[in-house]
């Protein structure tokens, strides 16, 4: 960031201290806003928002939480695309994806995820209806019929399902209504050949005791990339070529969800839910990001970097062939079947959670991002999961000043893993195969997860008197992973021996060669279980009727982890490879103070804290010789960093006028390792040091500016115009083994959105205009690095308009 916008940061953190100083005395000294007008004018103010972050209803300014939340309000002027779309308006939170796929790379206070690794836990967890979201591969979930979003940010190792060490975003879905039959739709049409249809529709089938609710989306684009990408000249054949320029990355998912609402009686409310996805989209496509240096083995192949526009010169080989299956897209399959049931029992409320999902996942991509002339990269990543989570609560609501939340989960996640992989790139290194090539020849790799996870926890919240409160609270987890894998080899030796006429089609499934009953050969397996206590205590003060201040510290954990990938260079799996990582732990201290000021018509909440994390689960290459006598390499997980990261974080609204509304947020974050070093091949010597380079996921700055002003038609409705900035500092993502030159980053982003939004004057109709990136910048959202082999990239959409048309009824 340049040192015009550091100082400009620094003078808003200043300028807040000295507002949250001074605030007492503007809270005594405000003008009533009504004063002076006319005696009939209504005052303005900010709504009250109300959360669950302490598993109860609270008002968002009297809850001791760093939590963000957001409201179909709040969404209506500035509509996100996905969840990662707020991001943006909470700080230190940063979404981007993982590379080459449509996966979320949620971060927040340092702590991101930047692998698709089935097994990981990620720092930064999504819960829906509060089941857990096992996959990041499905935690982008549309906000279509959302009644509330909660962010979390920090340590949650109490209250929230699983551990995480970064932080939770809850999303609540609309419930249906027992009283009112309504319904509402909406259609867009936008740039990339963009369009979508959403419905829902609430229907009382017994008024006051039965109620069902119908919400279906569904999402179609053509994609903003080209397959434009141009190789050669090729060493030896002297091969040049380009893509056909076709449109890639194109979206095509349905999701739908069917609720029945009972309610018996007065006290008991059982609430029952079928959830579907089909995502069909096109591959991810990537754009070959290779620099023009001797250094890098691509570039001497004439694999590099196109000259101009990114979105023009993604790749993609489109094979169908040797189990690919490109022309399939990346498919996502989900079924989910969930139930939440509330008995009212007088002094306590008990709630029980139930959930049954399970998630078919098919990815084939072109990591390289080239057209040709053979697959230098080409894998098709299956999986299946099937994830099944109990939840018991309890939460008090007795007379008196200590109240109580307390109970227990349980959550079995078995996973099978394979992919498949055409590795091109070794016959143009000249590497010989005695039945072919590598490029007609495709490899597996399949391994298997099996997980169960126990938890116990309580929470007090004790209101010593009407200004102080304290809470504390604990969760015991023990967690049981047993993993089975074998090293990747050649489909034609799945058996053990070299079968020459059992070639990729006499296989039939993919996920067939994980058969280890079938084909048991090289099979190594491992297990462990881990106990973790984690806990919270907090403190806060009502300063005034308007301010209150809190201070809190926290334990979390990340769950260890076994690796997908092992095995992945043909080597046989050594045992300690196989072995997982160790949960990654989290000790956070923070400050906050949360105040409305102004006659309620600005509000601001700022937030100081320290973390302290260690045995953090970090990716490194390792360096082996494969049966071939090469030097390969592999992705591998260690429990190799330790880190203090440092932040501030400001969030605040203001009414100036009627009508108008101004939002903003400011993260800041000083975030730098302690130590980062590993034995990467277990030879008991520390072959890499990591420890001076920055924490990955980790942007210095990040904030945004919103303003909504709503100009009245009277009998004519009302038009809403909203526009918004949003700034994200560079942040690492990969780091390479080669050089620190060589590690991958996203690139600082300043991107400018508007929307232009009319409602008729009964509220049943409207016309929304969206316009995103205006600025029409190219910015990547993802990037990886292979060793010294070559580097990959997607990209962010460029300028887009929309159109939305909708009606409730």
């Amino acid at each position: 960031m340049s040192r015009k916008f550091r100082a400009a940061g620094w003078r808003l953190c200043a300028s807040a201290v000295a507002m949250l100083a001074s605030m007492p005395v503007l809270a005594q000294q405000a003008t009533p806003a009504n004063e002076g007008t006319q005696a009939n004018a209504q005052p303005i103010g900010l709504d009250e928002i109300v959360v669950t972050a302490n598993r109860r209803q609270s008002n968002l300014q009297d809850t001791p939480v760093a939590v963000s939340a957001f409201t179909p309000a709040m969404f209506d002027a500035a509509p996100p695309k996905d969840l990662g779309d707020i991001a943006a308006y909470v700080p230190n939170f940063s979404a981007a994806r993982v590379t080459g796929f449509n996966a979320a790379s949620f971060a927040m206070r340092g702590v991101g995820q930047v692998d698709i690794i089935v097994y990981s836990e990620a720092p930064v967890g999504v819960m829906l209806d509060d089941f857990v979201m096992p996959s990041v591969q499905s935690q982008l979930l549309d906000t279509f019929d959302v009644e509330r979003v909660e962010v979390l940010r920090g340590p949650q190792g109490t209250l929230f399902g699983k551990n995480t060490t970064g932080g939770v975003v809850t999303v609540y879905t609309k419930k249906p209504s027992l009283t009112d039959q309504a319904g509402e739709v909406q259609f867009t049409a936008g740039s990339f050949g963009t369009r979508a249809a959403k419905a829902s529709v609430n229907l009382p089938l017994v008024e006051d005791k039965l109620g069902v609710r119908l919400v279906a989306a569904y999402n179609k684009s053509d994609g903003y990339y080209k397959n434009g990408a141009c190789y050669g000249p090729v060493p030896g054949s002297n091969a040049r070529g380009c893509g056909d320029g076709s449109k890639l990355g194109g979206e095509d998912i349905f999701n739908g969800r069917a609720k029945l609402l009972w309610k018996p009686t007065e006290n008991v409310e059982a609430l029952f839910q079928v959830e579907r996805v089909r995502d069909n989209s096109d591959s991810v496509p990537v754009v070959n990001t290779t620099p023009s240096d001797s250094r890098w083995a691509f570039y001497n192949l004439g694999f590099s970097q196109d000259a101009g526009d990114p979105l023009d010169h993604a790749g993609i080989t489109n094979r169908d062939d040797s189990l690919l299956n490109m022309s399939d897209g990346h498919q996502v399959d989900v079924d989910g079947y969930y139930s939440t049931i509330n008995w009212d029992a007088e002094k306590v409320t008990l709630t029980s959670v139930t959930g049954w999902r399970k998630q078919y996942s098919q990815l084939p991509s072109t990591y390289t991002g080239e057209v040709g002339p053979i697959s230098l990269f080409d894998a098709n990543r299956t999986d299946l999961r099937k994830t099944f989570q109990q939840e018991l609560r309890m939460a008090s609501n007795w007379d008196g000043p200590v109240q109580m939340v307390a109970g227990g989960f349980y959550q079995k996640n078995d996973v099978n893993f394979c992919v498949a992989q055409i590795l091109g790139f070794l016959d143009l290194f000249g590497t010989q195969l005695p039945f072919g090539t590598f490029n007609n020849n495709p490899q597996v790799l399949c391994n298997q997860e099996r997980q169960k996870a126990y938890a116990a926890y309580g929470d007090v919240t004790w209101a010593v008197n009407d200004k102080l409160t304290l809470i504390g609270g604990a969760r015991w987890t023990h967690e049981k992973k047993a993993w089975a894998g074998r090293n990747q080899v050649f489909v034609q030796a799945l058996s053990g021996t070299f079968d020459p006429n059992f070639t990729w089609d006499k296989l039939g499934k993919l996920l067939n060669a994980g058969d280890f009953d079938k084909y048991p050969t090289g099979v190594v397996r491992d297990s462990q279980s881990w106990s973790e206590p984690t806990w919270r205590a907090s403190a806060s003060y009502k300063v005034t009727d308007d301010v209150m201040a809190y201070a809190t510290y926290s334990r979390g954990f990340r769950s260890g982890a076994y690796n997908d990938q092992t095995g992945t260079t043909g080597v046989a799996i050594p045992a300690l490879a196989a072995r997982p990582t160790n949960p990654e732990l989290a000790d956070s201290y923070e400050a906050g103070i949360k105040s409305d000021f102004l006659d309620n018509r600005a509000r601001l909440n700022a937030t100081a804290f320290y973390v302290n994390y260690k045995d953090m689960q970090r990716g490194l290459v390792a360096t082996l010789t494969n049966s071939f006598g090469q030097q390969v390499q592999e992705t591998r997980f260690f429990n190799a960093g330790e880190a203090t990261v440092k932040g501030l974080e400001l969030e605040g609204s203001i009414l100036p006028t009627e009508g108008l509304e101004i939002r903003g947020v400011l993260g800041y974050l000083d975030a730098k390792y302690d130590k980062f070093e590993a034995d990467t091949n277990f030879d008991g010597k520390i072959d890499i040091d990591f420890s001076n380079r920055p924490l990955n996921r980790a942007p210095k700055w990040q904030w945004s500016l919103d303003a909504t002003y709503t100009m009245d038609l009277a009998d004519k409705g009302e038009i809403l115009f909203n526009g918004a900035i949003q700034f994200e500092d560079e942040n690492g993502y990969v780091y390479s083994d080669v050089s620190p030159e060589f590690d991958s980053k996203l690139v600082k982003k300043t991107l400018l959105n508007a929307a232009i939004t009319w409602h008729d004057a009964e509220g049943r109709y409207t016309v929304q205009a969206v316009g995103r990136n205006l600025t029409d910048k190219r910015y990547n959202t993802a990037t990886n690095v292979v060793g010294s082999l070559w580097t990959f990239s997607t990209y962010g959409p460029p300028r887009y308009y929309g159109l939305t048309l909708g009606a409730k009824f």
